[in-house]
């Protein structure tokens, strides 16, 4: 974000063994605060029921085991083989987070809508899980990847790449047991906010979908 993962990465150039996988879980800490994965999870999390909130931490670490998996699973070929995925598959990935982003947003502002009515349950581990594997595969999550293979040991880039992903689920958890403890005190400020949230989460997937089709920039 804003090229900071770039400046973190510099750390570990000409570093030890140690300097680099503390570079890797400084990469994976930061990886939460991304505009995309921050306007997913407050949206979901202010859909929820009001009870659901006291559950933010378990939700946060299905989000970030759903995310670590899916960074592993395509972190490791680039690492071994240098396979990348094809720029349309890159771009397909991309827009899959918009329309995640999208919809949640949508269904926060149905559901304000209809407030006194009982929604379907969303913010199981399940969805939770489900929603990380979709923002595992956006660019963000690549671009750590694509710093690890700068790493001359195969070895070394791997073991890296399960702490960068291992942190990042913990970043996930941290931030949303943060914002479950902030929404759950403040029930009806957020309920007056829900609409201005959802519009705002609305307009970022858009643009976030712009951006995948290099139809607007995308400065983070």
């Amino acid at each position: 974000m804003f090229g900071l993962d770039d400046h973190i990465a510099q750390l570990s150039n000409g570093g030890s063994i140690l300097i680099v996988l503390l570079v890797a879980t400084l990469l994976g800490l930061r990886h939460a605060t991304d505009p995309d994965h921050l306007a997913a999870v407050t949206t979901l999390m202010a859909s929820g029921r009001e009870h659901a909130h006291r559950r933010a931490a378990a939700l946060g670490a299905w989000w970030g085991l759903g995310h670590a998996l899916t960074l592993v699973v395509f972190g490791v070929p680039i690492l071994l083989f240098e396979a990348y995925l094809p720029e349309t598959v890159q771009r397909g990935a991309e827009t899959a987070v918009a329309a995640l982003i999208v919809y949640l947003a949508v269904r926060l502002l149905v559901r304000h809508r209809h407030r006194h009515e009982h929604g379907h349950e969303v913010r199981g581990p399940l969805a939770a899980f489900g929603i990380g594997l979709v923002h595992g595969m956006g660019g963000s999550a690549g671009v750590g990847v694509l710093l690890l293979a700068a790493i001359p040991s195969t070895a070394l880039a791997l073991t890296a790449l399960v702490v960068l992903a291992l942190f990042t689920a913990v970043s996930m958890t941290m931030v949303t047991t943060g914002l479950g403890v902030t929404l759950g005190a403040r029930q009806g400020a957020l309920a007056a906010a829900a609409p201005a949230l959802g519009i705002a989460s609305l307009a970022f997937g858009i643009w976030y979908a712009a951006a995948a089709w290099s139809l607007m920039p995308y400065p983070f």
